[in-house]
């Protein structure tokens, strides 16, 4: 008796508990305390990934400062500041992709403000500078000068965005509007640095300025370094290259930014012209291995 009564309890307990669980009433209070819960957490996570949005647009920001600063520094006189303003923009606009590739933030958006920052940074500062400390004492040719460099990078910067997702990665189509800043207000660094005054050699400065700008909407091929493999093997040379760059860069760093920058813009002619020359050579040493 007392055993038939325990079964009978059990099984009540059972149907009451199934009865809870498909009781729609309660179905939904669970749903709702699940969505309650889910909200009270959702502002903290998007807060979060807005946060990891933003953080690339601070680093493009802080170049497009670095850039209005340069300009605001050549119009005082001060040129040493305006080439040191501009290798900041340049470090700045480095990090910028490198951070919204590791956060996976990369959008449209990021890519179209970063070109408009790069024409006032590295377009419009370098030729403003070079201006003010060398061309305008040439008048209309030095401003035409100036603007034969805006006008490149301009140039330069609309066909990159066009090939992004096409070009080979491993190589830039024309020397990049970072570099060719670079170029131009290491020129000047240097110079400016030694006290010759920009005035004395505004042809030299003119010839620079227009170099520059030709080589950014030119077709000649410079690498890139984008296939660059730091976590492979690297070259024992290569490691004592590198806290050897460090020593001559703290040592004298106007000189040492100018003389790389330098070498970067010549490998590309150098290299199309050996290119150039190579099928030349061939056919003539094909022509003597023949009896």
């Amino acid at each position: 008796m007392e055993r038939g009564q325990g079964r009978a309890g059990r099984q009540g307990k059972r149907r009451a508990r199934h009865h809870r669980l498909s009781d729609p009433l309660t179905i939904r209070g669970r749903f709702k305390n699940m969505e309650r819960s889910r909200n009270q957490h959702a502002p903290a996570v998007k807060h979060r990934r807005k946060g990891i949005y933003v953080l690339p647009s601070l680093f493009t920001t802080a170049s497009l400062f670095a850039g209005f600063y340069a300009i605001v520094q050549a119009m005082n006189g001060n040129f040493e500041h305006s080439a040191l303003a501009i290798f900041i923009a340049m470090v700045l606009d480095a990090l910028d992709g490198r951070v919204a590739r590791l956060t996976h933030t990369e959008s449209d958006f990021g890519g179209q403000y970063d070109s408009l920052v790069d024409m006032v940074s590295f377009g419009l500062a370098p030729a403003l500078i070079m201006y003010e400390w060398a061309l305008s004492g040439l008048g209309k040719l030095g401003w035409l000068a100036a603007f034969i460099y805006v006008a490149g990078a301009g140039l330069r910067l609309a066909r990159f965005n066009v090939q992004v997702g096409s070009a080979d990665k491993r190589f830039f189509i024309g020397l990049s509007s970072p570099s060719a800043a670079l170029l131009v207000v290491g020129f000047i660094w240097v110079l400016h640095a030694s006290g010759v005054p920009g005035r004395d050699i505004s042809l030299l400065a003119l010839a620079v300025t227009i170099l520059a700008g030709v080589l950014m909407v030119s077709n000649i091929r410079y690498r890139s370094f984008k296939d660059l493999d730091l976590r492979g093997r690297i070259p024992f040379v290569s490691i004592l290259a590198v806290p050897l760059a460090f020593v001559l860069f703290f040592l004298d760093p106007p000189q040492v930014l100018f003389l790389v920058f330098l070498g970067y813009a010549l490998s590309g002619p150098f290299a199309a012209v050996l290119k150039f020359l190579r099928p030349a050579r061939d056919k003539q040493q094909e022509r003597v291995a023949k009896p």
